[in-house]
């Protein structure tokens, strides 16, 4: 007869001791752990999901079967879950890449993909009769906590430290939050959070190592595997019903959420839904990437970051704790990067995303984007696989005067402190004021239309389209702009006799032009363009970025 308890139950990773789900402890009674899985009847699931998901509400709540809450009377819900699976359009085009996705998080009820975690965890709670409880974050998580908390009747203590924008803050605040803001680093602020906890007896949430926190992230996973071959032109593979991506990319400071999304995939995989797993891709910022430099290290437990130097507070996690230990075996055995971007390149990724697909995000997000922007670069990211960025969250302000002066108490963690700045550095540089006209010869409408589209961006200029070889050569003689982007594989005349047509004529050889093609050029090719050009740039191997710097370029030259 089998001593196993009834499905779900929790299971300690590293001793394999079983308990009941109905009255889950913190630690392994067994060994003192603090990592329990919760186990499901997969096989029963399988057989079920195909018919019953077809008449649920499209949220996180659909896959309740592989949910730790026992009774769906406990469940807080604002209707989390279900964001949209976006194609990235122009991004792709731009960069070569046809196939990058951005799992839309921002469409949150708070904003950002911490309204899982919150949901899924305010409802354990409930379900554990817990009425008062603490937690740390640098932002999304204690606004989301807030909400929820509010939702479900729990007072919440939001430890914060004093890095945090005000506006994140106050958001926090104005759900009746009671709101501590510690002047420290985030690790400090867990320290003091966790001993408030201990001496006022109150449930504190234990982030990663709450099965509830973990398990909710895999909702993350479950909606792409089936929102993927509705987008995709190639269908499903190998006959399984959903699918997976080839990558997963987020932007991680404790890692919870690629932990989750895994485990995600290995449920689905077991199941028989998805036939494989993704490569996962976890992006730090380079001011406090612990996970990345012990990595790189061959380190098997993360080396902590004690003086974080980052302006994208939300990521500074100096000690990941066990996190790491899972990703990097995960990493090891199945491939896939730890990567670190800086803040500048993260700023301009979400630039980047702002103005070529319409999508504002957080800083923490950029950053995910700005490791897929490094990972293609670097060629460790293939153009044509199929890649999933988690664009995690959108800050929304609160307007200051609803809560007056006192809404915040202070502390100050004991040891050294770090004063980290905050604020958006410069923002990117500005074209010469003296460049008003630029023309586009392109054949391909979609490439036009992006092209455009980032110099309007950039500034006010007048802009003039052709889409074949000859009439691009008319348009130039009459226009005389200051400066051409040029295709080089266009109907009726190419680029190669629109240049030297041009170095015929003395009215238009001293026309700056940088050539833009998708083209891989030959020897003889590139000879032929000669000293014809100011720079070559090939499709899918430049940014918007390197585009106006080289238009920048050609025109300093030829001052």
């Amino acid at each position: 007869m089998s001593d196993r308890p009834s499905f779900p139950y929790l299971e300690c990773v590293d001793c394999g001791y079983r308990e009941s789900l109905r009255h889950p402890p913190e630690t392994c009674p067994r060994c003192g752990g603090g990592w329990l899985d919760v186990i499901y009847d997969y096989e029963r699931t399988a057989q079920s999901w195909p018919a019953a998901l077809r008449d649920r509400s499209w949220d996180m709540w659909r896959y309740h079967e592989l949910l730790p809450l026992l009774d769906a009377e406990h469940r807080v819900t604002m209707g989390e879950g279900g964001t949209p699976l976006l194609r990235a359009v122009n991004l792709g085009m731009m960069m070569g890449c046809p196939n990058i996705l951005v799992k839309d998080e921002r469409q949150g009820p708070t904003g950002s993909f911490k309204d899982r975690q919150s949901s899924l965890s305010m409802s354990v709670m409930k379900e554990m009769d817990v009425t008062e409880a603490v937690v740390a974050s640098t932002g999304n998580v204690a606004i989301a906590y807030s909400a929820y908390s509010s939702l479900a009747g729990i007072k919440l203590w939001a430890f914060l430290t004093s890095l945090v924008p005000p506006e994140k803050m106050r958001e926090v605040a104005i759900y009746g939050s009671e709101v501590i803001k510690v002047t420290g680093t985030y690790d400090q602020t867990k320290q003091v959070a966790a001993e408030f906890a201990r001496r006022k007896k109150l449930f504190r949430d234990r982030g990663i190592r709450s099965f509830a926190a973990r398990e909710s992230m895999k909702t993350v996973a479950f909606e792409i595997a089936e929102q993927l071959p509705g987008l995709m032109d190639e269908g499903r593979s190998g006959g399984a019903p959903w699918q997976a991506p080839d990558w997963y990319i987020q932007a991680v400071s404790g890692g919870m959420g690629p932990v989750g999304v895994w485990k995600g995939y290995e449920e689905l995989v077991e199941m028989g839904l998805v036939d494989k797993m993704p490569k996962l891709a976890c992006i730090q910022a380079a001011g406090c990437a612990p996970m990345v430099r012990s990595f790189r290290k061959g380190l098997e437990e993360a080396e902590p970051v004690v003086n974080p130097r980052t302006r994208i507070i939300t990521l500074a996690t100096g000690s990941p704790g066990p996190a790491y230990v899972f990703l990097a075996k995960v990493i090891r055995e199945h491939g896939g990067a730890f990567e670190a971007v800086s803040d500048e390149e993260t700023f301009r990724a979400v630039r980047v995303m702002a103005e070529l697909d319409g999508i504002s995000m957080e800083r923490a997000a950029g950053v995910a984007f700005a490791g897929l922007f490094k990972l293609i670069s670097k060629g460790v990211i293939q153009r044509d696989e199929v890649v999933v960025v988690n664009c995690s969250g959108h800050t929304f302000p609160v307007e200051k005067h609803l809560l007056g002066d006192e809404w915040a108490r202070e502390v100050e963690a004991p040891g050294e402190t770090m004063a980290t700045e905050d604020g958006l550095l410069g923002s990117l540089e500005s074209l010469d004021r003296g460049v008003n006209r630029i023309a586009i010869l392109e054949d391909d409408p979609n490439a036009a239309r992006l092209l455009r589209r980032i110099l309007q961006a950039r500034g006010d200029y007048e802009i003039f389209e052709a889409h074949d070889g000859r009439a691009g050569l008319e348009m130039i003689e009459r226009e005389q702009p200051d400066v051409i982007l040029l295709d080089l594989m266009m109907p009726k005349m190419d680029g190669f006799q629109v240049l030297e047509a041009m170095e015929a004529d003395p009215n238009l050889r001293s026309i700056p032009t940088v050539v833009v093609t998708a083209k891989e050029l030959t020897v003889s090719e590139k000879e032929r363009l000669g000293d014809q050009i100011q720079m070559l740039l090939e499709k899918g191997d430049f940014t918007d970025q390197d585009l106006l710097h080289e238009v920048l370029d050609a025109l300093e030259e030829d001052a």
